[in-house]
């Protein structure tokens, strides 16, 4: 059987994103201004916050603060995977106007049309 890097049966391109995020769990626990690492279309990359308690599939709403507090992309999340410096999550809902500035990031950092309209396809299916 090959093996199949991370990379290769990723569908969403990541793209290095300095910002903060605040992340509210479904279970009470709150982090805010956690350092994100990068985006995709399909979740986020965070530096694992100080006294981080969360565990694999827990649930929370993540606001990703952009310019300054003047947009913030709110989505809710799942902890898709922990390591030992970071944690990523997979997007599990957004709303249209968050949808809507996430793609319009994605697309200045990607420069490729094309690819990322293949993901934005990969998302509706």
């Amino acid at each position: 059987m090959a093996n199949i890097t991370i990379d290769e049966r990723r569908n969403f391109s990541r793209i290095p994103f300095h910002a903060q995020a605040h992340l509210h769990a479904d279970k009470g626990e709150l982090h805010l201004n956690c350092e994100v690492l990068d985006v995709s279309l399909n979740g986020i990359l965070i530096v694992k916050p100080d006294g981080w308690r969360g565990q694999l599939t827990d649930n929370y709403k993540i606001d990703l603060v952009l310019e300054n507090a003047q947009l913030v992309i709110k989505m809710s999340a799942a902890v898709a995977h922990i390591d030992d410096g970071t944690i990523g999550f997979i997007c599990k809902n957004i709303d249209l106007e968050s949808i809507s500035h996430l793609k319009r990031l994605i697309e200045l950092n990607l420069g490729d049309e094309a690819l990322l309209h293949r993901e934005l396809a990969s998302l509706i299916q």
